[in-house]
């Protein structure tokens, strides 16, 4: 990619909706140019797609942050327990007294629940905290 696709892309970021003639404008380029880059990045899969956002109060179910301590050497050792959990959305190595951050999704507090309590149980894991998302004040999602 060279600076053209990069601020085309930047462009996409801020809004994916903008229109081929604002972004030309923005990168200095033909808005023929841009079109044709912005479908090779797509072919590529440099542009894998396209997406709504929702803020959270609009979404249905419950999205957690699961604090994760564990009693393994590596981290890497017990990933394979939240691989197995289809809610789980991100699970990022961290640092501090806690050694994973989870984010979950789930249909339903019933759901997270149960997915509290299959991680209870895990010899490997010993603490975790849980924290429930009530309000989406920023999301800077790139």
């Amino acid at each position: 990619m060279d600076k053209f696709d990069k601020g085309i892309v930047s462009e996409l970021r801020r809004n994916a909706r903008a229109s081929i003639s604002h972004i030309a404008q923005s990168v200095s380029l033909s808005r023929s140019s841009v079109s044709e880059r912005i479908k090779k990045m797509e072919n590529s899969g440099v542009i894998r797609g396209y997406q709504v956002l929702l803020s959270e109060s609009q979404k249905e179910g419950v999205t957690v942050y699961f604090e994760i301590q564990h009693r393994r050497a590596r981290c890497s050792d017990v990933i394979h327990l939240f691989k197995a959990i289809p809610e789980v959305v991100t699970c990022h190595g961290i640092t501090g007294e806690m050694d994973l951050l989870v984010f979950v999704k789930a249909s339903s507090m019933r759901r997270i629940h149960e997915i509290r309590e299959l991680l209870d149980y895990e010899e490997d894991v010993s603490k975790i905290k849980t924290h429930v998302v009530m309000s989406e004040w920023i999301d800077n999602h790139n």
